[in-house]
C-alpha cells in the first residue's frame, strides 16, 4: 500500500534543509568576512601551558591586555564579574595594541583604534581581569610552538570585524 506524502510536509522539509545549509554557509562566510573586512591589530601574549600540547592540539594564550588597571574602567557604575565590556585598543609605536579604556557600551574609536568585545572575569582592588574569547589557538603539527622550540612571548594578529566578531589570524614567535 502506497501513501502519498503531504505537499506541505515536503515544502517544510525543503525549507529546513535550506535553512541548515544557509546557516553553515553563513558561519563560514562570517569568518572569512571578518578576515577580509576586519581591522587588523597585534596583541602581545604568551602561552600558558606548553606541556598540554603533548596531549591536545590547542594552546591557551594569556594576553597582556587581559589584565588592565582599574583606572582603565570608563563607566560610572563599578565593574562586575561576568559583565560584557568593550575594550578600546590603541596601536602604540611598536605596532602593539594596548588598552586605552574599558567600557560598558560601545565606544567610538578614533583613527588607529579598535574595539574588542570581552567580559570581566575578575575585579581586583587595582585591576580587572578580562577575556576576549581568543584564548585558545589551534597549533599546527609543524609549528615551532607545537614542537616545543619556543618560549614566550608571542605576537597574535587579530582581525576585528565592524560588527564585533574577532578571530585570530596568526601567531608569530618573537626572534631573540
Amino acid at each position: 500500500m502506497q501513501t502519498r506524502s503531504n505537499p506541505s510536509h515536503r515544502l517544510l522539509l525543503r525549507l529546513l534543509v535550506a535553512a541548515q545549509v544557509l546557516y553553515v554557509l553563513g558561519v563560514a562566510g562570517a569568518g572569512y568576512a571578518t578576515t577580509a573586512y576586519g581591522q587588523h591589530i597585534t596583541l602581545a601574549t604568551s602561552p600558558v601551558d606548553l606541556h598540554s600540547l603533548q596531549y591536545e592540539s590547542f594552546v591557551r594564550l594569556h594576553y597582556t591586555a587581559a589584565e588592565v588597571p582599574l583606572t582603565a574602567w570608563r563607566s560610572p557604575t563599578p565593574p562586575r564579574r561576568r559583565q560584557a565590556v568593550y575594550v578600546l585598543l590603541a596601536t602604540g609605536p611598536d605596532s602593539l595594541a594596548t588598552v586605552a579604556g574599558v567600557y560598558e557600551a560601545t565606544p567610538h574609536p578614533a583613527a588607529g583604534q579598535a574595539v574588542l568585545r570581552g567580559w570581566v572575569t575578575e575585579v581586583y582592588a587595582r585591576s580587572l581581569g578580562l577575556r576576549y574569547n581568543l584564548e585558545r589557538y589551534y597549533v599546527p603539527g609543524s609549528s615551532p610552538l607545537r614542537l616545543g622550540k619556543t618560549s614566550p612571548p608571542l605576537r597574535v594578529q587579530v582581525s576585528i570585524a565592524p560588527w564585533g566578531q574577532a578571530r585570530i589570524e596568526s601567531v608569530r614567535l618573537l626572534k631573540p
